[in-house]
């Protein structure tokens, strides 16, 4: 990704700047109203969870919040204190956008993103591309028209719907989170706008080389479509690769080291690394949305299960915190901004003209594109002789036209609009991001009730329930019940040493790093008959007094107590016949072992897989099968690698 390399200088005289004991005072009272207004609007945010308020959201309350404090500052006339606080685009992608990519990848549901990748790649890809285009093409046309005297050349106009065409994925996630949206419409919303980002910048880019004063002096032709679209695959693809790179690098780092034994170290290094992928791939000019948020999924996948319990504790909150900071900080910024910064030119008329625009934009993009994958799906059933039903119904498609209201990705792509034009341009940029998240962010919760899109759905998916928690008398942890916002219960009285080995008292443990959480009987997540939950209960025992000798100094250091729980592994649904499963993997290329008890199994409990067989096996089978040779694939060679041997002491050899 290529960000800007300049920002506008404020309007300021050098002498009227401040010396450096008022700067810093300066700066000191701009940061203490930031923190206040992040300290109001996560405030407000609790109250409108805690009251069920849903006729508004906290994005919008940010957005006024900042605007009043905006003009505020204006009127006192402080020039330094209103540079601090306008928006910087530096600040806005090293800083602010970051959290929140990386914590959408790691709290990824994967398993609803890769069965829906088709759709989210048709959106982010050719939706996006549709978006920027008809956009570029309604304002330049409009331009021509100079009815306000107003006109932008087409390289101009392109680069506008480019910064136009990103869609926001904080507002609107947000409150599908709130209202537990129909997943598949998540994924769906969630996909597209991440990753449309990263192409919206691509797009960007390509236009700026094409300016008069830009690297190609202003020859834009057909070609140029052709180049973008070639530059595009070449920077998502790259930058995809690096952040599995990355992830599978860290894999190994915890496998084959024992960082798991001191988890402040961990957790910082899992935070470090995961950000250095980030700058790495802006660095060489690759897409750093793309490869954090591949990052981020790898890591949950894979690292994941070699971190120690406190690691997957900090990371999964850590990530979670920063990201809820960002968010609420990004929207008090862009309000701030209307008011305080002093160089934006406004055409109201041409803004206006820019808001129609983009609705016509997000239709070209969103109606077609997905009756074009309704037609697909359709088509594909009827070869197979079946009946499927619309992979987007009519209320998905008016969501996700509702859902494409722009974002600060677009803000700060703005910030590289230079020229005569470049200051009434950025000011319609901010003015038309604020003026969606307002109007379509405000009324999201009134279109889902309308188009009676389900909510209240919860999945049972694959997640780290035991680590619910909330923290009670005297350092220990308990589950959390969970039926009220803000209820955290105390527990009164005492226990006694000699019910400290049992469970059901208070089935709570220590926040200590020698103890495992509590082990659910019968449970998802129980580990009663596994090699870990038995070392788990050696260890309890040994410091318990169980065991005849005492643990030595270096077998408590190197204890496994903190080792994470094994990697969920999925069972076969139902177990096929002998001679049929022989057959059945003999033909996907799967050779059988057998075992000292009898009969054969995979690479993933059943045989093992070979390059041939697998990759044959992908080219020729439908979508459902070619998401089980992932599944095989993954569960049978590529985790066996990378993680953990929960049978070996010590979790596996370390430096």
């Amino acid at each position: 990704m290529i960000v800007p390399t300049e920002r506008e200088a404020e309007e300021t005289d050098p002498e009227d700047e401040p010396e450096a004991g008022q700067k810093e005072i300066f700066s000191s009272r701009a940061l203490f109203i930031l923190i206040m207004l992040l300290i109001a609007a996560l405030f407000a945010s609790y109250m409108l969870q805690h009251k069920k308020i849903q006729a508004v959201h906290e994005t919008v309350l940010s957005i006024f919040a900042g605007m009043v404090a905006g003009l505020v500052i204006k009127l006192t006339g402080s020039t330094f204190i209103q540079s601090v606080v306008s928006f910087d685009y530096l600040q806005f992608f090293n800083l602010l956008l970051p959290p929140i990519i990386l914590a959408s990848g790691y709290e990824l549901h994967q398993a609803n993103f890769f069965r829906n990748i088709g759709t989210i790649l048709t959106f982010a890809f050719a939706g996006t591309f549709i978006s920027a285009v008809v956009l570029g093409l309604f304002l330049w046309l409009w331009t021509r028209i100079a009815l306000d005297g107003f006109q932008i050349s087409f390289v101009e106009a392109i680069s506008v719907g480019a910064t136009l065409s990103a869609t926001d994925p904080v507002t609107i996630l947000a409150i599908f989170n709130t209202y537990k949206v129909d997943p598949k419409l998540y994924t769906v919303i969630f996909g597209e706008s991440i990753l449309n980002d990263a192409i919206a910048i691509v797009i960007f880019d390509t236009a700026q080389q094409y300016r008069p004063d830009g690297p190609k002096g202003g020859s834009l032709s057909i070609v140029s479509v052709f180049e973008a679209i070639g530059l595009f695959f070449l920077v998502f693809l790259g930058s995809l690769v690096i952040g599995v790179v990355v992830g599978i690098v860290t894999a190994l780092l915890l496998k084959y080291t024992l960082v798991r034994k001191f988890p402040k170290i961990e957790s910082c290094l899992i935070i470090l690394i995961a950000y250095a992928s980030y700058f790495f791939s802006n660095g060489v000019f690759m897409s750093g949305i793309v490869s954090l948020l591949f990052c981020g999924i790898t890591l949950k996948h894979y690292a994941y299960y070699n971190m120690s319990r406190r690691t997957q504790l900090t990371t999964k909150y850590m990530f979670s915190a920063l990201a809820q900071l960002s968010e609420n900080f990004i929207f008090i910024y862009l309000g701030l901004t209307l008011f305080t910064k002093t160089t934006l030119v406004f055409k109201p008329l041409f803004i206006l003209i820019t808001i129609l625009g983009i609705c016509a934009a997000r239709w070209a993009a969103v109606f077609p594109l997905s009756r074009a994958i309704n037609w697909f799906i359709r088509y594909r059933a009827k070869r197979k002789g079946k009946d499927a039903p619309d992979e987007l119904p009519h209320s998905y498609q008016v969501m996700l036209f509702w859902a494409g209201l722009r974002g600060a990705v677009g803000v700060a792509l703005a910030a590289g609009l230079s020229g005569p034009n470049g200051q009434a341009l950025q000011a319609t940029v901010l003015v038309v991001v604020v003026l969606t998240v307002i109007i379509f962010g405000g009324t999201t919760a009134r279109m889902l009730e309308i188009m009676g899109i389900r909510t209240g759905v919860v999945e049972e998916i694959d997640s780290d329930d035991e680590f619910d928690i909330e923290t009670a008398t005297n350092g220990t942890y308990y589950k959390s019940a969970g039926n009220a916002v803000g209820y955290a219960p105390q527990r009164s009285g005492h226990t006694e040493l000699n019910e400290v080995g049992s469970r059901s008292n208070f089935d709570s443990y220590s926040s200590g790093n020698s103890h495992s959480p509590p082990v659910r009987p019968n449970g998802p997540t129980s580990r009663t008959n596994s090699v870990a939950g038995q070392r788990e209960r050696e260890v309890q025992q040994n410091l318990l007094g169980g065991s005849d000798g005492s643990p030595s100094y270096d077998e408590l250091d190197y204890s496994d107590s903190d080792l994470p729980p094994a990697a969920k592994r999925r069972s076969p649904k139902r177990r096929a016949s002998p001679q049929r499963g022989a057959d059945q993997r003999a033909s996907q290329g799967v050779v059988s072992h057998s075992t000292p008890g009898g009969g054969d199994h995979a690479a993933s409990g059943e045989g093992q897989l070979t390059a041939g067989g697998a990759i044959s096996h992908l080219f020729s089978g439908s979508s459902e099968e070619q998401a089980a040779w992932f599944t095989q694939l993954d569960e049978g060679f590529i985790k066996p690698k990378l993680l953990l041997d929960q049978n070996r002491k010590g979790g596996g050899s370390g430096a």
